[in-house]
This record gives structure tokens, C-alpha cells and sequence, in this order.
């Protein structure tokens, strides 16, 4: 999950991407002390969670909520099946954030319980004592009006302007926020649940949805495969369900509905190729719910129902590789996912490997390329930008807030590394191997260092003569990118720098330049790559000449934007107030923000922006940007 996917924040000209130095070159003494930090890791456990289910482990979660929007509280009950891993143990060590407890029970028998001190980003540790022999414990509670995980709507902050809104964000440890549980990747449970909400009001979960249920306020999901806990998610609002194939469909307010299902009507072509390619899908149905513009990443993997942001709704499909990403989540990340935040890269890389597969399988060779040529712009920008440890697949993340671990490293590299064992083994073989792993690790939860492992049974042994592990090392623990890998090129694209050049020479007119035919693709590339300081003559012309201020696409916007503040080209910024505070992905504001504070004027204008949108601003994104107005 995440930040989700595609295309450029900021990328370095293509032509200066060629190759990476060696990190083992490029700085020895850095990578030999983030060797010797990952050596000190224990790698079996979950640093960012309290919870003991190596000695007890829950298995089953059944929870009982009522939304209550006026006081935004879910309260309930939350009855946990357990196992113990050891014998005799009896007491069981739960996660939670600004959840208030009101009971805890054993067959309907209070039993004591003490909520620890809060630590920061992790929460407070829950101690149940267990009678012997109990087999489950249901915990009374209720949520903060402020709890990370979720985020309450007016009805001014949705589409529809007329009811309000209820979503929950999980990864990577707010679940806990919202469910007294074993909040750890490494923990996986099967769950139902009876949700309880206003009459005009539908509930969804990442479970069994049933689009004809009865709006009568009492909505109840099962989720028979085990899942972690950061893919439980909820979301309740004015939605009406369109079906897109035989197992596909889009929940939505009515009045996105139809532009959401015609910009996504390919996921079930989509789920049919990716199943063929690799493995049987595991989650029976595969839908999509759109959420409000205030959803903090471009989609949330949550199995059975992905959490899509409207942001890549186009009007021209030019953006559904994110819907090609979360789909591809239910091979590598929902069916074997990442026991720690520390291996985040075995979800993201395998997924964005298998999102171009796919991207490639829809829509064919030269999208897939281009797209590919995006993504590794964008890795490049966090090569460049990022402290040598997080440039390393297996990150060290002790002390940090495990959100830390998003950025392109997992996405990219991930995908980089998982590119060059294909050219080396070749396509065919490749895709062999992934079939074999999804089916060697279903339903569990993994380390990089149990991957490795399974990498020296397979494809390490069955080609030894173009594998080797000292360069599967290298990928995985050392920063940057090892000296050799993959560099994706597209011929559309050189097409691109050719304009680009004739007209930064004066050589041809912006509007001569011919982009007709031009994907989002195309002016990505262009404006991604384009000097970092232009003159107002320029940026006029370019602005006159394709109407770039005012484009409706939000990533070209996004783009152009960018280089608006870069150069403090003042037309554009009445469309950069309105974006700011429109849109609450954080992948879309965050750069912005960052460049405007750079200047006093620029911090004045960004503050302004920020404490307008900051009531629809989810949680996550508050915390991502308001550092940036400390005094």
C-alpha cells in the first residue's frame, strides 16, 4: 500500500539515469555500518507492536459496532478467539491507541485487565489475564473522536453534500486505533462483524459484501481467510454498487458512480489475465469502493474491496495501473504478505513488479514501458533524496514510526530487483517461480530472511550459472541501486526529449509541438523532465499553449504545479490554493508543501492552504505536513 504508484513527484532527466555507482564503491563505511545495524535485528520480531502471540495467539476477531456520528465514536464489542502458543501462559498482550475500555469478559465474567502508559506511535499495551482454559475474551470499548485509523466526514466533505462519510485506514499499525488486537502483520485472523449505522447509510467491509443488503442500519461481513490486522478495514456512507464484470464491481456516492465504473471496467479483464499469469484468485468477488477526496494514499489493498481514491478517476483510464497495483495485492501482499514492516518490500515490490505485468497484458508493450520509465524516475528522486538506511529493502525501522517505510525503495527497487531475476532466469522461468511462491506461502506472513531462504531452494539453485547471492545481498541490504541493474527505456519517450530540446533552444514554438496523441504518460515525461528554472516568458507560453493551470487530469496537475512554485509562477497559484485544499492525498500535497515552505512567502501562502484543509485532511496527512509550520 500505500503511496501508491505511478508517476513522477519530481525526476531527474532521464539521460543523467543510466547506471548507479556501487554502493560498495560509492560509500564503503555506510554500507558496511547498515550491515553491521541489520546484523543486531532480530529479524523474528514485530518492533512495532506490544503484543505476545508467540505466546498467545488470536485467531479470530468478532466484533460488534455501533457508528456514532454525532459523538464520531464506533463503540462496541470486540470478542477475540485465542490459542495458546505456550502451554500454562495466561496472559495476553493486545495493541491499542485512544481506545477506551469499559470491561473486559470471559463467558460474560469480568476479569482484570490493565491498559499500560502510552508510548509515542505505538499506543498502549492491553494485559488481559486469562482464566485457564479460556478460548476467548470480549473486550468493551469505544474509539477517540481522534483515532489515527479513522477518519469521520461531514457531509460538506463528501460528494454527495447530503449524508456523512466513515472510513478507516489500517496500515500500517492504526487498526489498533480502532480494535483492541495483535496489531503485527505477522498475526493473521479471520473476522465477522455486525455493524450498526444510521438508517440512510451503508456499511462495507474488506469481507463478504452483499450489494443488495437492505438499508435497515444492521449490516453483517464475514472474512473466512486469515488477513492481517492493517487489512480490516470499514467504511459507511451514502453508496450505491454497480457491477463492472462476473466478480468485479465499484461501490460509490451516486454521484460518482458512473464515471467510476466506466474509468475502471477493465479490472475484471484485469483479474482474469493476472489469475492465468499467476495462480488461482483466493478472495471470491474483487471490488472497488471510492472513496472522498480526503483519502490519504492512491488505494488501499483491502482484500475483497480495495479503498481507491477519486483522484484517478480521468475520464480516460490514463491512471487505473493504481487499480492494477491493488488488485495485484491479492497475490503478493494479501496472500503472502510482510511479517514486519521491515520486509514491507516483499508486498510492494513483488506488486508493482506485477502491476507492470499486467499494465502490459491490458494495454500492451509500449504503455507498460513508458510506465516504467516513470517509475524509475521516481526512484531515482528517493535515491537521491533519502539517507543511505532508507534505501535498503530490508530497512531498519527500530525506533522509527513504521509509516516511514513508504517511499520508493519497497516499490521500485523492489520491483528493479524482481526485473533483473527475470532477465537473468528469462520470463518464463520467472513467472514459473512466482506461481510456486504464492502457492509455498498462501495465507502466511514472511521475512526477507525467510524469502532468501526459499530463494536458495529455487531459483538460486536452478540457476546458479546467472545467480548468485552476494548480488541478492547487494539488492536487499545494501542502499542504492547495484551497478548493472535494469535501466527501462521507451521509445515514445525519446520523441519526448527531442521536442523538449528543440523548444528549450527556441528552436520550435510550445504550440507547435505536437501532443495530439500524447498520453498522461507523455506529459509526465515532458514535465518531469523539464529544467528545474524557467523564465515567465516560458512558463506563459507553455501555460498559454496547453492550458496547464487548469488541467482536470490531477497527477499533469500535480506535475505542473510543481514546477509553478519551483519558479513562483504566480497565475498558477489560485488553481495550486484550490488543489491544496481539494484534494487530501498525500502523495499529491506533501511535495507541494514542501517546496512552498522553502521561502517566506511560499511558507505564508502554504499555511494559509494547509489550515483551511486541515478539517477534511485525514489524520495521516496531518501528521505528514504540519511539521512543516512548526515555529
Amino acid at each position: 500500500m500505500k503511496i501508491t504508484y505511478l508517476t513522477a513527484i519530481a525526476a531527474t532527466a532521464l539521460l543523467m539515469a543510466c547506471t548507479q555507482p556501487a554502493p560498495s564503491t560509492r560509500n564503503v563505511a555506510q554500507s558496511e555500518q547498515a550491515s553491521s545495524k541489520q546484523q543486531s535485528i532480530d529479524v523474528s520480531k514485530d518492533y512495532h507492536s506490544f503484543a505476545n502471540p508467540d505466546e498467545i495467539i488470536v485467531t479470530h476477531i468478532g466484533l460488534d459496532l455501533t457508528a456514532n456520528f454525532t459523538d464520531q465514536q464506533l463503540i462496541g464489542t470486540a470478542t477475540l478467539d485465542i490459542e495458546r502458543v505456550i502451554e500454562g501462559e495466561n496472559t495476553l498482550i493486545l495493541d491499542t491507541r485512544d481506545i477506551a475500555i469499559s470491561s473486559v469478559h470471559v463467558n460474560d465474567v469480568p476479569i482484570d485487565w490493565d491498559l499500560k502508559p502510552a508510548q509515542p506511535e505505538l499506543g498502549a499495551a492491553l494485559h488481559i489475564e486469562l482464566p485457564v482454559g479460556a478460548e476467548a475474551v470480549t473486550i468493551n470499548y469505544a474509539t477517540s473522536p481522534d483515532a489515527s485509523g479513522v477518519q469521520w466526514l461531514t457531509p460538506a466533505q463528501t460528494a454527495g453534500k447530503q449524508h456523512p462519510f466513515l472510513f478507516t485506514q489500517a496500515q500500517a499499525v492504526h487498526a489498533r486505533s480502532f480494535i483492541p488486537l495483535q496489531d503485527s502483520p505477522k498475526v493473521r485472523v479471520t473476522y465477522d462483524a455486525i455493524i450498526r449505522t444510521p438508517l440512510e447509510l451503508r456499511a462495507v467491509m474488506s469481507a463478504a459484501n452483499d450489494p443488495n443488503a437492505e438499508r435497515d442500519g444492521i449490516y453483517e461481513f464475514t472474512m473466512p481467510q486469515p488477513i492481517p490486522s492493517y487489512l480490516i478495514a470499514l467504511a459507511i456512507g451514502d453508496l450505491e454498487f454497480r457491477a463492472m464484470g462476473e466478480r468485479t464491481g465499484v461501490y460509490a456516492e451516486p454521484s460518482v458512480l458512473d464515471a467510476a465504473a466506466a474509468e475502471f471496467e477493465d479490472t475484471e479483464s484485469m483479474l482474469i489475465a493476472t489469475k492465468e499469469k499467476y495462480g488461482p484468485y483466493s478472495w471470491d468477488r474483487y471490488d472497488l469502493l471510492i472513496l472522498p477526496p480526503s483519502f490519504p494514499f492512491g488505494g488501499m489493498e483491502n482484500p475483497r474491496l480495495s479503498f481507491i481514491t477519486p483522484t484517478v478517476i480521468a475520464g480516460d483510464k490514463s491512471l487505473v495501473a493504481l487499480i492494477a497495483h491493488e488488485l495485484a495485492h491479492s497475490w503478493s501482499g494479501n496472500t503472502v504478505t510482510n511479517a514486519t514492516w521491515r520486509d514491507l518490500w516483499l508486498n510492494e515490490g513483488f506488486t508493482t513488479y506485477l502491476t507492470y505485468r499486467i499494465m502490459e497484458m491490458i494495454y500492451g508493450t509500449p504503455r507498460y514501458k513508458m510506465e516504467a520509465v516513470l517509475g524509475y524516475q521516481d526512484l531515482q528522486n528517493d535515491i537521491e533524496s533519502l539517507p543511505p538506511n532508507d534505501q535498503i529493502l530490508a530497512i531498519d525501522l527500530r525506533g522509527r514510526n513504521p509509516d516511514d517505510v513508504f517511499s520508493n525503495i519497497p516499490y521500485e527497487k523492489g520491483a528493479l530487483f524482481l526485473r533483473e531475476l527475470e532477465q537473468k532466469v528469462g520470463r518464463e522461468n520467472f513467472d514459473a517461480f512466482l506461481v510456486d511462491y504464492f502457492k509455498a506461502f498462501e495465507f502466511q506472513s514472511i521475512t526477507t530472511d525467510e524469502f532468501i531462504a526459499y530463494l536458495d531452494k529455487t531459483l538460486l539453485s536452478d540457476f546458479a550459472d546467472v545467480l548468485n547471492r552476494e548480488r541478492v545481498m547487494q539488492w536487499i541490504f545494501e542502499p542504492g541501486i547495484p551497478e548493472g541493474a535494469p535501466v527501462p527505456e521507451s521509445d515514445a519517450f525519446a520523441k519526448i526529449d527531442s521536442a523538449r530540446s528543440a523548444w528549450l533552444e527556441g528552436e520550435l514554438n510550445a504550440s507547435d509541438i505536437d501532443t495530439e496523441q500524447w498520453t498522461v504518460h507523455e506529459w509526465l515525461y515532458f514535465l518531469n523532465n523539464l529544467p528545474r528554472s524557467l523564465d515567465d516568458t516560458q512558463l506563459i507560453e507553455l501555460d498559454q499553449s496547453f492550458s496547464l493551470t487548469q488541467s482536470r487530469n490531477n497527477e499533469i496537475a500535480h506535475s505542473w504545479l510543481m514546477i509553478a512554485v519551483h519558479n513562483q509562477y504566480q497565475p498558477a497559484y489560485d488553481r495550486l490554493f484550490n488543489y491544496l485544499t481539494s484534494i487530501g492525498r498525500n502523495k499529491l500535497v506533501k511535495p507541494l508543501y514542501r517546496e512552498l515552505v522553502k521561502t517566506e512567502e511560499g511558507k505564508a501562502f502554504a499555511k494559509k492552504a494547509f489550515e483551511q484543509a486541515k478539517p477534511g485532511y485525514h489524520p495521516l496527512t496531518i501528521k505528514a505536513n504540519e511539521g512543516y509550520f512548526e515555529d
